[in-house]
């Protein structure tokens, strides 16, 4: 069993859903100080530096565990965002990223005792459609709060898909972890049969 260093629902799902045996345990760290370290590194990197920094947060409490760090962050024009911090700011995201190609990168990272033993990080890209200010209103009225701690104000299994016009890339890594890389480290650390 691993120990999943998130509440993400999302994660929590695809692992569940690929038979992954997991208990989930939030790495409590400052995230926007560890990105702030990272400044001018490519957005990937910030991503893995971010999955790695929480598997080891967890990694160190539970010396003994297999622990599962995940990360994603959405890059726009050359501008990095986060989750939004209220309605008001997820509204300002998306007239943001109206009629914009949005890059998505989801990364992992496998820790145990302090110790990275793996990392991958992978990018989608998204290419969001005009959206007018009441397509905006409308969406908001039915999505928040459930997209407030969703990098890029979507959940892709909800009607976050109609704000794109074309998705390119691995539908895992667009939903926040590149999975099947990690199922693959995941078989060849012997946590899952081959």
């Amino acid at each position: 069993m691993i120990v999943l260093a998130s509440q993400s629902a999302s994660r929590k799902a695809m692992l569940a859903a690929a038979g992954v045996q997991f208990t989930a345990r939030p790495a409590h760290l400052d995230e926007r100080s560890i990105e702030a370290g990272m400044a001018g590194a490519p957005p990937g990197d910030i991503a893995r530096g971010l999955a790695v920094a929480k598997a080891l947060a967890v990694s160190r409490a539970d010396p003994g565990a297999l622990v599962l760090g995940s990360d994603s962050l959405v890059e726009v024009a050359g501008r990095r965002f986060d989750k939004p911090a209220s309605r008001e700011d997820a509204a300002m995201h998306l007239r943001f990223f109206s009629g914009k190609a949005m890059q998505l990168h989801s990364a992992a990272a496998l820790t145990r005792g302090g110790e990275t033993l793996w990392q991958f990080d992978a990018m989608a890209l998204l290419r969001v459609i005009d959206l007018s200010d009441a397509f905006i209103e409308s969406y908001l009225d039915a999505e928040w709060p459930a997209v407030s701690g969703c990098v890029g104000v979507f959940r892709l299994e909800a009607r976050g898909v109609q704000l794109f016009s074309a998705i390119e890339g691995d539908h895992f890594t667009v939903l926040g972890m590149p999975l099947l890389p990690v199922l693959g480290a995941l078989r060849e650390m012997g946590e899952l049969p081959r």
